[in-house]
Order: structure tokens, then sequence, then C-alpha cells
């Protein structure tokens, strides 16, 4: 997927601009990378665009994912510089939802697998010729 898809498919997914979508989208791929394992992070960031897959890679000596929830990754996303904290609890969920389509199922289901059930629960359902979520 090219940048501007996913940042189209960001914006139309949370009903905002491309400038807030791409802003926000950035903000919610740095705080994924601080929660899940670097490997899976830049397993991420090797199938997006380099525009996106810059915000998944962390600098060295940031090797450990933090454990946090749903609510505590939207208020991360909300408190990053330049984001409209209001809008981040609906950009989360569309930046996660078009990361799945971006990116091949193994990879996206290995990177949710490092994250709580709740964040299954924001993203869309699959369409057809989708992935599937796991246990379904």
């Amino acid at each position: 997927m090219e940048y501007q898809d996913f940042i189209n498919a960001v914006a139309t997914r949370a009903k905002v601009s491309t400038d807030q979508a791409a802003t926000l989208t950035g903000a919610t791929l740095e705080i994924l990378a601080d929660r899940i394992s670097a490997g899976q992070a830049e397993d991420l960031a090797y199938q997006l665009p380099d525009e996106l897959a810059d915000h998944l890679r962390r600098p060295l000596g940031r090797e450990r994912a933090t454990s946090f929830g749903f609510d505590e990754f939207v208020r991360r996303v909300g408190d990053r510089p330049d984001v409209d904290r209001a809008l981040a609890g609906a950009v989360v969920p569309a930046v996660l939802s078009t990361l799945r389509e971006a990116v091949s199922r193994d990879e996206f289901e290995n990177a949710m697998a490092q994250l709580s059930k709740e964040f299954w629960q924001v993203i869309e359902p699959v369409g057809a010729g989708g992935g599937r979520r796991p246990g379904s």
C-alpha cells in the first residue's frame, strides 16, 4: 500500500482531514513501536512505505516493549506533539485497521498477539477477501 493510500484510508475511516490523519498515523505507529518488540516493529516497517516505516523504527537502546492497555495507548497518542487529543480515540482504531490491510496477515497477527485483546475489539471487521481475527 502506498503512503497516500494509507493516509487516505485512515482519514476516511476516522473522518478527519488527510493532514490530521498523517500526524495521528505517525503518532500511533510510534506508540505501537513502544508497545511491541523491536523485531516485530521492524517486521511491520519492512512492509510499509518509508514515510510510515520510519515511525516504527526505534532508536538504538530502546529494544524492550512497554506493556500498557488500549486506553493508555490512546492517551499516549493524544499526548504527542501536534496531536489533537480529542481525535486520538477515533484515529487509533482507523490506523490499526488500515495497518491490517497494508501488511501481511501473519505479520499483523504477530504484532497484535503482543497486545491485549481489547485492541482487537476496536479494529474494523474484516471485509470479504480480508484476513481473520485470531481464534476465528
